[in-house]
C-alpha cells in the first residue's frame, strides 16, 4: 500500500513577495503539486524564488469537482500544497472545502502560518484589538447589508470585513448610516508600494471615499460601540409599530415620526426599516 500523503496549507504574501516564510518556500519546493486559486498570481511568487513544482488550478469554479480527486491523490501518497491569491488559504476562499474534505477523510493537514491581511489591517488601523469579528465579504444587496450590520451592532469588538475596491464607497456609506458615531478605518494595498490606511469616524471616512476610484484589495474596519452609543433599534419591533399605526389610520409620515419619537431613533432610520431597505 502506498504511503499516505498530506495537504500542506501555505500562507503566501498579501502584497510584498518578501513576506513569505522559509517553511512555506520549502513546502512549495517539496510538494508533488501546488494547487492555486489563480495560477497567474502564484507563478509570480514561484518565479521570484526559482520554484518549479507543477502548478494546477483550484478555485471557486473548480473546487467542487476537483476536491474528491485531490483527496484521492493524497491518499495515494501525493503531497499537495494549497495556496490562495494572497494570505492564508481557507479564509473567504475555496480552500476551506479541501481542508474540510481532507480532515473528514482522516488525512494529515499541515497549516503553515504567514502574512494576514486581517491582522495587518487591524493593527495598522489603531482600533481596539482585544476582540475582533471577521465577517468576510458583506452582502451586496442594500437590505441584506443593513440587516447584517445591524445584527452586529451589539458586539463589543472591532468589526473587520473584506471589500472590493469598486464597492468600498457604497459599503462605507451604509456603515456610516448604521454606526454614525463610531471610529472606522479603510486599508488597501497592504505591504505594497501604494499602501494606504485611512482612519476617521464612519461618516468622515464615507465622505472621504465617496467617488474615489480605489485599486487593490480593501479591508474595512469598524470600531466597537462606545459607552454612550444608543443601542440599535429592534427592526422587527419598528416595522410592527409603524404597521400598527398605519392600520389605525395614521399616514406613513406620521407613523414614522411617532415611532421615532417613542424609541429615540432617527426618523430616517425608522423610515428605512419600515421600507425594508
Amino acid at each position: 500500500m502506498s504511503e499516505v500523503g498530506r495537504l500542506v496549507v501555505c500562507a503566501t504574501p498579501i502584497g510584498n513577495l518578501g513576506d513569505v516564510t522559509f517553511r512555506v518556500l520549502d513546502a512549495l519546493r517539496g510538494a508533488t503539486v501546488i494547487v492555486a486559486e489563480d495560477t497567474r498570481v502564484t507563478r509570480k511568487l514561484l518565479a521570484r524564488y526559482d520554484i518549479h513544482t507543477p502548478l494546477e488550478r483550484y478555485d471557486e469554479a473548480t473546487a467542487r469537482a476537483r476536491t474528491p480527486e485531490l483527496v484521492e491523490r493524497i491518499l495515494a501518497g501525493a503531497r499537495i500544497a494549497l495556496v490562495s491569491d494572497a494570505g492564508m488559504p481557507g479564509i473567504s476562499d475555496p480552500g476551506e472545502r479541501l481542508v474540510d474534505a481532507c480532515l473528514s477523510a482522516g488525512l494529515p493537514v499541515d497549516v503553515l502560518p504567514g502574512a494576514s491581511a486581517i491582522v495587518t489591517a487591524l493593527v495598522a488601523s489603531g482600533l481596539p484589538t482585544r476582540a475582533f469579528y471577521f465577517g468576510g465579504f458583506l452582502p451586496r444587496k442594500a437590505g441584506e447589508l443593513n440587516r447584517t450590520l445591524a445584527s452586529l451592532g451589539a458586539l463589543d469588538a472591532t468589526l473587520v470585513f473584506y471589500e472590493s475596491p469598486k464597492r468600498t464607497g457604497a459599503t462605507l456609506a451604509a456603515i456610516a448610516r448604521v454606526f454614525p458615531k463610531r471610529q472606522a478605518a479603510m486599508a488597501r494595498e497592504l505591504t505594497k508600494l501604494h499602501e494606504e490606511v485611512s482612519r476617521a469616524t464612519t461618516v468622515e471616512l464615507a465622505a472621504a471615499m465617496a467617488g474615489r476610484e480605489l485599486k487593490g484589495e480593501v479591508v474595512v474596519l469598524v470600531g466597537p460601540p462606545s459607552a454612550d452609543e444608543a443601542p440599535l433599534p429592534d427592526e422587527a419591533a419598528v416595522r410592527e409599530a409603524v404597521g400598527r399605526l398605519i392600520s389605525e389610520g395614521a399616514t406613513r409620515k406620521d407613523a414614522v415620526r411617532r415611532v421615532a419619537d417613542e424609541l429615540g431613533v432617527a426618523r430616517n432610520e425608522v423610515y428605512r426599516i419600515a421600507l425594508g431597505a
